[in-house]
């Protein structure tokens, strides 16, 4: 059997975009105060993963989260394309209650996932899943054996638990994305093994946050 490679992956922090339900894709928003202390939070978290190697997407609230654990693990962050959130074309920048409203066929052919549907513009599900699993599964073979970071998106969360699960592209989405979140898997040369999922336990203090934003605020 060869090596098995431990993958860490992280959601990227808090943006003002998600707190108000307003689709990202492409578009390059930074993290809010909060997912910068999430960010910080996370990279406390792994300082004792063993974690070998950073990969993160190249927007910002991917980079941002990255770029935090590796400055807490003293190790640089490759930035890679292939781990950006879907692109959305016409749909980035507005809200789900403005997308329903606009395009309300095209947002029923989104809910429902359709594997090949893209809005204008953007990418289908299944482009999506094909591109970042085809780095997930490069990466992993060239760091047999070693643990490495991804740092990225909901989208590509959503792409990694689907693919050690084996749940189809249609089925509708039962477990939590949480930003900043730190998701564990395992890859055997082959395919992906789930270890553990949506682990938030370093964003507990709520205390903590309110602390550090009102000292970033000053």
């Amino acid at each position: 059997m060869p090596p098995v490679t431990r993958i860490v992956a992280i959601r990227h922090g808090e943006t003002a975009w998600n707190v108000g339900t307003r689709i990202q894709g492409h578009l390059d928003i930074p993290l809010n105060d909060t997912g910068r202390w999430q960010a910080q939070r996370a990279a406390r978290a792994l300082m004792d993963e063993g974690i070998s190697a950073i990969y993160s997407s190249d927007l910002l609230r991917a980079l941002g989260t990255a770029e935090a654990i590796g400055q807490a693990l003293s190790m640089p962050v490759v930035a890679d394309a292939r781990l950006r959130e879907r692109a959305f074309g016409v749909f980035e920048a507005h809200t789900y209650a403005e997308i329903e409203a606009r395009w309300p066929a095209e947002a029923r052919r989104w809910t429902q996932r359709e594997p090949d549907f893209a809005p204008e513009g953007g990418e289908t599900l299944r482009h999506v899943y094909e591109r970042c699993m085809s780095l997930v599964h490069a990466l992993a073979d060239a760091h047999a054996g070693q643990t490495i970071a991804l740092v990225s998106h909901g989208g590509v969360m959503d792409c990694l638990y689907r693919a050690a699960t084996q749940l189809d592209l249609r089925a509708k989405r039962s477990w939590p994305l949480g930003n900043a979140s730190i998701n564990r898997l395992l890859h055997n040369g082959v395919g992906l093994t789930l270890i553990g999922w949506s682990d938030t336990r370093h964003l507990d203090d709520a205390a903590a946050l309110d602390e550090w934003t009102d000292a970033a605020g000053a």
